[in-house]
């Protein structure tokens, strides 16, 4: 029988019926599509379709910046954070020359590029100790929902939670010490920036082979999969390098359409900052509402919103991927000290990104794809939170190998 016969033609017989939750997810990503393109332009429907393009991608390659971060720290496995150097060497390549010249295809686009100061190293250090103890960060956690994981759907109301309570102290943290937005790009130009960058990110890797290779004697391989060809893109699980050009190109997309990079974060705010409408809250009151771009969206629909109608695609996307892989099977055993993680962790990834202007995707993928100097001193420390909640976590899963594959 030819390799062709056997791996790179699915036959229907094999794919896994999509079921409700499949066909479901199905149906909105088309619905949602059209209905948002026809009530707020095409540019809108356009970026909830690569929402949904986003969430295949991340449950696919299990794009886990946490769990790529845990295994280093705990057990000196670097394939996922060389990976992770390669994801923002290719951002940083495409990325550079558009935001240098403030226009791509004609439109005017702009960075994810802020303050860098005590609030960012404050925020991203308790966003890490959350990503530990939530089992994701923000893209993480948005996936694995939608994939059917409800441990997640806690951290992610958490999330929210933590977000609106990181609005009430905004102004003051924002007051804080910091150096003005600065971009790499800026300073050097867009081929000296992309330079510098790439520097820092051979040296990460090169880290991670010499620390791989002292702890582990060789370095870790990709997993044989189980499905090849068309049929290993359709059902997963996709090699991580796929993952990283997937996510690359489609937040390149979303530079193009939305005339800046891709975030999930400020959402979380938004709808925090809904709900508490809902309950007679008035978060007007707070100085982060009162800025014209954010009263702008607190008084409109949250599908007026490009980052919330993009998160919203990221969990149909995802629960689609889940029923395409046979693997949507949602279950409410969940221990009581895996709940209590999921809330701690919720509260810590939602404050820490509202005050260090982002999350994993905000201020690491996109603040570095835009050269930003904060994305950098988020990534720092992100990174010794991690270590904190690395630590942590036994008490609250009771493992001894520090390796959840649910983790995003």
């Amino acid at each position: 029988m030819s390799i062709a016969s056997t791996s790179s033609v699915p036959q229907a017989s094999s794919l896994p019926p999509l079921g409700a939750p499949g066909l479901a997810a199905l149906i909105v990503l088309v619905a949602g599509t059209l209905a948002l393109g026809a009530a707020y332009g095409p540019a809108h429907g356009a970026l909830f379709l690569i929402g949904g393009g986003l969430g295949i991608a991340l449950y696919h390659a299990a794009f886990g910046f946490t769990s790529a971060w845990r295994v280093f720290i705990a057990e000196g496995r670097g394939r996922g954070l060389r990976v992770q150097m390669l994801l923002l060497a290719l951002a940083v390549l495409l990325f550079f020359p558009f935001l240098s010249s403030g226009t791509l295809f004609g439109h005017e686009v702009r960075g994810n590029i802020s303050p860098a100061g005590l609030g960012v190293i404050a925020g991203a250090f308790m966003f890490g100790i959350g990503m530990q103890l939530g089992g994701g960060c923000a893209s993480g956690t948005l996936f694995t929902a939608g994939g059917g994981n409800a441990r997640m759907l806690v951290t992610l109301l958490f999330f929210i939670v933590g977000s609106l309570l990181g609005t009430i102290h905004f102004d003051w943290w924002v007051g804080l010490p910091s150096v003005p937005p600065t971009a790499l790009w800026q300073s050097f130009g867009p081929w000296g920036g992309i330079a510098v960058s790439l520097a820092i990110f051979a040296a990460i890797a090169a880290i991670t082979v010499v620390v791989e290779r002292k702890r582990r004697g060789q370095l870790e391989q990709e997993p044989a999969s189980p499905r090849h060809g068309l049929q290993r893109y359709l059902r997963g699980p996709w090699p991580l390098v796929a993952g990283a050009l997937a996510l690359v190109a489609l937040n390149f997309l979303t530079l193009a359409i939305a005339g800046r990079p891709w975030g999930i974060t400020s959402a979380f705010a938004l709808w925090g900052a809904k709900g508490a409408q809902l309950i007679g809250i008035d978060p007007t009151q707070w100085a982060y509402w009162q800025t014209p771009a954010n009263a702008k969206a607190l008084s409109q629909s949250v599908f007026a919103d490009i980052t919330s109608i993009m998160d919203f695609g990221i969990i149909a996307g995802a629960m689609l991927a889940a029923a395409l892989a046979g693997r949507f099977a949602p279950s409410l055993d969940i221990p009581l000290r895996s709940v209590l993680a999921a809330v701690v962790g919720g509260l810590l990834l939602g404050y820490g990104a509202r005050i260090a202007y982002g999350c994993n995707i905000g201020a690491y993928f996109s603040g570095i794809a835009s050269g930003s100097l904060h994305g950098y001193l988020w990534a720092i420390a992100a990174f010794a939170g991690n270590v904190i909640g690395v630590r942590l976590r036994p008490w609250f899963f009771f493992e001894r190998s520090s390796v959840l594959k649910s983790d995003g």
